[in-house]
């Protein structure tokens, strides 16, 4: 497959959806009903080779992992990327384009992954993980596999659920959904640590809920950590 120069970007429209899980984690709950506004997501995590352009065009150093035999493959996921490093990578996006890159948030995140399927619990639906066959991993490297090598959701975009963590802008707060505004919410306003979304191919637990939150501080490296780009429209 053929994977652009920068990230191939998909129009999320603005839309409202139930956000959490009653039978989830304790910070999945209470579920509630949010507000989204239409942006953009990319249609795939940021590859190895988008981020070396984006290396040489800043000479930024290199990730972790950078030329570990299992993550050096243009056409991974890129991973070993800090929460930092993700932004800078997205304001660099947004000088070379013009337009307004960033990480998107906790609630983008989740609307997106759904594809229009309200309450599912995957992005596919509610179909039993183990009735689908796993191809986020890759068993000759050890690392993640390619991206877009499952299926898309409904909204066209793919690897929302396994692959790699994915950060995304909020701070993380525990409690959060507790208080969460309707429209738009944008995390906790302070805090030690950074929310992520989406499946780890290291994890026994090979494919992440919709609405399954986890978290970081936000300098760590870790090789199933990558991201994903959101552009405001």
């Amino acid at each position: 497959m053929f994977i652009a120069e920068f990230p191939e970007m998909v129009e999320i429209p603005a839309g409202s959806f139930l956000m959490g899980w009653e039978s989830g984690q304790d910070n999945e709950r209470p579920v509630h009903r949010v507000w989204v506004d239409g942006f953009g997501l990319g249609k795939y995590p940021v590859t190895h080779g988008q981020y070396e352009i984006y290396l040489q065009s800043t000479g930024a150093p290199a990730p972790k992992y950078w030329a570990e035999p299992s993550f050096a493959d243009g056409l991974k996921p890129v991973v070993g990327v800090t929460w930092f490093e993700a932004v800078d990578y997205c304001q660099w996006l947004s000088a070379e384009s013009g337009k307004l890159f960033r990480l998107p948030s906790e609630a983008e995140w989740e609307y997106a992954a759904r594809g229009r399927r309200d309450g599912a619990l995957f992005p596919w639906g509610d179909e039993a993980p183990e009735l689908r066959p796993y191809v986020g991993f890759d068993p000759d490297s050890c690392g993640p596999a390619r991206v877009g090598v499952n299926e898309a959701n409904g909204f066209g975009l793919y690897d929302m659920s396994e692959g790699v963590h994915e950060w995304c802008s909020d701070y993380y707060d525990y409690n959060y959904y507790r208080d969460s505004p309707e429209r738009n919410p944008r995390g906790a306003l302070s805090g030690e640590r950074r929310a992520s979304r989406g499946g780890s191919w290291r994890h026994q637990i090979k494919f992440a809920r919709c609405a399954a939150r986890s978290s970081l501080p936000p300098a760590f490296q870790y090789s199933d950590y990558g991201f994903r780009v959101a552009v405001t429209i």
